[in-house]
């Protein structure tokens, strides 16, 4: 997704409470999911795993000698990540992400109008757009114990100042939310902003629609936007050649 641009939606919201939308915004989120391009296979994709270092091994050979260190990277960071408690973990990985991207647009980096990279291809690269910083870390994650039901890839309209490549004011963009238990206010890893803030205190950000290995929700909250199951999408591939790396 380049230049990011979505429509606006109701503010992020606990689980307990749906954004408001307008009209021509569920025409817009009908018409996405009618056309199968963020629906996915979740039935079949684990709650939580740890790497599969022999695939994880095969992809780094296909990739070439610049895998070579961030797959070191991935084999000690991830049962590191294991045993910390839930903030700890998300800052790390927050931390690590950020550190090692740089932003750079999808016709940049892989010649594509939307590329969604798996999380290898995105730290070999050392380059992404705000999907990639997103996946990455969801998948990161998923891999050191986190529940799937605990995270949500969210699309959001984020009103941005100029900056990391970006021309500002209102872009689409995605980000991770992070939520403690069902009732929790969600809490946001991005690419943007290094410290994770509740979503509260991210006045900035709109919610579109939210995903996970679970469903498709509107906005942050918690009313179902269609049947995951319906059709494939860029979701479930990416899913796919994840897990071909170890992921689970």
């Amino acid at each position: 997704m380049v230049g990011c641009s979505i429509p606006a939606a109701g503010g992020f919201a606990g689980r307990g409470r749906a954004p408001r939308w307008a009209p021509e915004l569920r025409r817009w989120v009908a018409a996405v999911v009618a056309t199968g391009l963020w629906l996915a296979a979740w039935a079949v994709w684990p709650q939580t795993g740890s790497l599969d270092l022999v695939r994880l091994q095969q992809a780094a050979a296909r990739m070439g000698p610049r895998a070579e260190g961030p797959v070191a990277d991935l084999r000690d960071l991830v049962p590191r990540l294991a045993p910390l408690d839930d903030a700890a973990r998300l800052q790390l990985v927050n931390d690590y992400v950020n550190r090692r991207v740089a932003f750079s647009p999808d016709p940049v980096v892989w010649n594509q109008e939307d590329y969604w990279a798996t999380p290898l291809q995105t730290l070999v690269r050392g380059e992404g757009d705000c999907e990639d910083y997103a996946i990455a870390k969801y998948f990161l994650l998923i891999a050191s114990g986190t529940p799937a039901s605990r995270l949500r890839l969210v699309y959001v309209r984020a009103t941005l100042p100029p900056a990391r490549g970006l021309a500002g004011g209102s872009q689409a963009h995605m980000v991770l939310a992070h939520y403690a238990d069902n009732a929790a206010e969600p809490e946001i890893l991005d690419n943007l902003v290094s410290a994770i803030r509740p979503a509260s205190l991210r006045p900035d950000l709109m919610p579109v629609f939210s995903f996970n290995g679970e469903g498709l929700w509107d906005g942050a909250g918690p009313k179902p936007a269609g049947d995951p199951l319906a059709r494939l999408s860029r979701w479930r591939d990416l899913l796919q050649r994840a897990r071909a790396e170890g992921f689970p």
